[in-house]
């Protein structure tokens, strides 16, 4: 028997295996309260929706028996088969989500829109996750893919959509929820009118989207006992309803139920599926939300706990609603055995609140990923866990989804309307998930074209009558997830074609190398001491804020580094492989490239620890120039474009530069001196606000190797006094705008909805750490 993935086979009870069999554990345990809230709270609404309308005429055994049959299978097909067997597979590195899909596809096959790529890329050990893509290349779908610009970009906007309808169910789960979990006091306390519901409603899902802040791993541990609670009240309801109430109705796992309900319900029948997919709603989550578990984990979960509870839940409900026709509207509450009546409403409440986390939690990772790869403004990701790399919390995405979600809680008022839009939104994701599949089946899974195909069309053929009848139901609230989607589609596309314009700008107008070599390598202007840090999205030469600030200055620094902060389309970049290191010019013109190198789930670090390490990679590279025939050898013919990936692990142990660390406490002694209290107070005020700035001061030193080269030594001298001079960090303050003669369509999209996102969005010095005590901005206009 092959072992499961993420365990190793023990042939001797080892501590590992344990080890890792017991975080796979306590990750199912969590994923409890982060995943499956959703997924686990659809049987409060699904039998209301299903029998709203005119399948009310309908009403039997047979209708009630074909309705459970319809969900069985509903969840033994998508939830079970496809996500847990199949798609869980086509994990990014572990990372899941419409976008680690499309993230994968980019990698094997050239699908990107924006051209920053390189050969050094394609090093990254994550790159290479998956299969090698060699035996692919000549693959005709693959060419016609890579040829059309038009396909890659109809490709983006479809990954776009997918995306953005996650953030829909962000937006619709906790109202509908909450929503249901609360009418359960209406069927207790009849005193109370909407209103008054509809305040409880709203009351709880402020505390829900207020709780965000504390992190996954948090809010985790707090929500998983409430899930577990629940699920194992509704097995046991649905257990008794089961016996009590009519014991015939496990014939219904049988899909010969499902023929005999179409039979006889037509067309009613068809548009009634709007509701059984409701069932499955919050699958999409599992996927999603796979960075913040293990695949293993989640697996286990769904398919020992949630799927049987589930099943039987529903059974159960079933079999409660043969015997009470007439008990529809609130089957849940209604199916309850009166003495347990409240304490199950209690956990149902607790419960429909963690349902929300799912796909508020989900939401977090895929905004993170669109922002990592340009698809979406710069916001602040705060990393809620030192130990789960992939849990973060968006601030301003948590406090919008909360006024949308209020909004249409308070809109709507209704469970089956907003159920009417839930259901719409999960359809459409899991359309677009089978698609991005079937293309990860063939691209990187490198499988026939038949067998995905077989895939695309299994899957499609399931979920297209699904969405077929949701769209039905498109003026009864449908409509909601395809206005936010679109507004959020739109928000994303536009920032991504400024950002590709942008860069292509750069691109076409970098300052030509026999330019910088005619200066000679004074540059033809006062060189002062110190580093200067170029900012660039530029990849690969010289951007044009530096011709721009050399002909409106008089002076540079020393030493100069052309820094590149780039996103690959993998989830982490290890720290090894995170610096790739340059030379711009010949070596007395003391210019360098840096290009830095994070995954789209990366936490930047903080700018001392970056300068640091700059450093020690900088001389790190020279010291291998000189001693390794592959970097000396292009001396004349091509200086920009010979890079080295410089590993912090050779920084350790590399003799290139030798590090001390020291407290810099010159300021306190001449104030701790003063006998003036006022000083004194101030001193204490310092301290306090620069305990991080105060804590050490790296100083570098040259090692007394006698064998050392004198044109290295001279170098790395010249680098180590630059440093002690001080850092000073260049960044273009750029206005994008459309050129005069640009479509009316490109001028509202460049001059007015990038030109809004840009100004509204963190700046780029914010989101790359950069001290403000030490930025220059030159302020450039693009003309796009």
């Amino acid at each position: 028997m092959e072992p499961e993935a993420g365990i190793p086979i023990p042939r001797n009870p080892s501590s590992l295996s344990w080890v890792n069999l017991s975080k796979n554990l306590i990750l199912a345990y969590q994923s409890f309260g982060v995943v499956y809230g959703d997924l686990s709270t659809s049987p409060l609404y699904v039998y209301t929706s299903i029998f709203k309308g005119k399948l009310q005429t309908h009403l039997n055994e047979d209708a009630i028996f074909g309705a459970f049959s319809l969900i069985f299978w509903t969840l033994t097909l998508i939830p079970l088969l496809k996500y847990v067997f199949l798609v869980l597979s086509a994990d990014d590195n572990g990372e899941g989500g419409t976008f680690a899909l499309y993230s994968l596809l980019c990698r094997h096959a050239k699908l990107s829109l924006l051209p920053n790529q390189q050969a050094a890329d394609e090093e990254l050990s994550a790159y290479k996750y998956g299969p090698s893509s060699h035996t692919i290349a000549s693959s005709p779908l693959k060419r016609f893919l890579e040829k059309y610009k038009r396909l890659r970009t109809a490709l983006l906007i479809v990954v776009l959509f997918g995306a953005c309808m996650v953030i829909g169910d962000g937006v619709l789960t906790p109202a509908i929820s909450v929503l249901s979990a609360v009418s359960g006091l209406k069927v207790a306390e009849s005193k109370l009118n909407n209103g008054e519901l509809l305040l409880i409603a709203c009351v709880i899902l402020v505390g829900l989207f207020a709780l965000q802040h504390f992190g996954t791993h948090r809010v985790a541990f707090m929500f998983a006992p409430v899930v577990i609670i629940w699920l194992v009240s509704i097995f046991s309801i649905g257990l008794y309803n089961t016996i009590f109430w009519n014991p015939k109705v496990v014939r219904a796992l049988s899909p010969y139920y499902i023929i005999k309900f179409f039979r006889e319900t037509g067309k009613d029948g068809w548009i009634s599926l709007g509701g059984i997919l409701l069932s499955i709603t919050g699958t999409e989550a599992m996927f999603a939300d796979l960075g913040h578990f293990t695949a293993l984990s989640i697996r286990v979960a769904f398919a020992f706990v949630i799927y049987p509870c589930l099943v039987v839940q529903y059974m159960g409900q079933a079999a409660f609603l043969s015997r009470h026709l007439d008990q529809t509207p609130g089957s849940f509450f209604e199916s309850i055995p009166r003495p347990v009546y409240w304490p199950v409403f209690v956990i149902a409440t607790l419960a429909a609140i963690v349902g929300s986390q799912a796909v508020i939690t989900a939401t977090f990772s895929i905004i993170k990923q669109c922002n990592a790869l340009g698809c979406f403004p710069r916001v602040k990701v705060v990393h809620t866990s030192k130990h789960i790399y992939g849990q973060i919390y968006i601030p301003e995405i948590n406090w919008i989804l909360m006024i949308l979600t209020l909004a249409i809680t308070i809109g709507f008022q209704d469970t089956t309307m907003i159920g009417n839009a839930y259901g719409l939104a999960c359809m459409t994701v899991m359309f677009v998930t089978t698609f991005l599949m079937a293309l990860v089946i063939i691209f990187v899974w490198q499988k026939s074209v038949f067998l995905a195909a077989a895939f695309l069309f299994f899957f499609w053929f399931i979920e297209g009558v699904y969405l077929s009848a949701a769209l039905m139901k498109v003026p009864q609230g449908g409509w909601v997830p395809l206005v936010l989607s679109f507004v959020f589609t739109i928000v994303m596309y536009v920032w991504h074609y400024g950002t590709r314009k942008k860069y292509t700008f750069d691109l076409h107008n970098k300052v030509s190398l026999k330019w910088l070599l005619g200066l000679g390598p004074s540059l033809g202007i006062v060189r002062v001491p110190g580093i200067g840090l170029i900012y660039s999205e530029l990849a690969a030469g010289v951007p044009a804020i530096f011709s721009h600030f050399v002909t409106n200055l008089p002076a540079f620094h020393n030493v100069l580094v052309f820094v590149c902060v780039k996103s690959v389309p993998v989830p982490y970049v290890s720290p090894e492989e995170r610096f790739l290191i340059g030379r711009v010019c010949p070596r007395p013109y003391r210019m360098y490239r840096c290009i830095v190198r994070y995954g789209y789930k990366d936490i930047q670090r903080d700018s001392g620890d970056f300068e640091s390490q700059l450093i020690q990679s900088i001389a790190e590279f020279i010291h291998r120039e000189a001693v390794e025939p592959q970097f000396s050898t292009s001396e004349s013919s091509s200086f920009d474009g010979r890079m080295a990936v410089i590993s912090t692990k050779t920084l350790q142990s590399s003799s290139s530069l030798m590090v001390s660390e020291q407290e810099d406490d010159d300021v306190g002694i001449s104030i701790q001196s003063s006998k003036s209290p006022t000083l004194q107070s101030l001193r204490l005020v310092y301290d306090d606000e620069n305990t991080q700035i105060r804590k050490r001061h790296v100083r570098f030193h040259l090692p007394s190797s006698p064998g050392m080269d004198p044109a290295v030594r001279e170098e790395l001298t010249d680098l180590i006094q630059a440093k002690e001079a001080g850092v000073a960090y260049i960044l273009g303050h750029s206005y994008v705008k459309a050129r005069r003669s640009s479509s009316y369509l490109k001028k509202i999209v460049i001059d007015i909805g990038y030109s809004f996102l840009r100004k509204n969005c963190r700046g780029p010095a914010v989101a790359l750490n950069i001290p403000h005590i030490s930025l220059i901005e030159v302020g450039m206009i693009y003309y796009v």
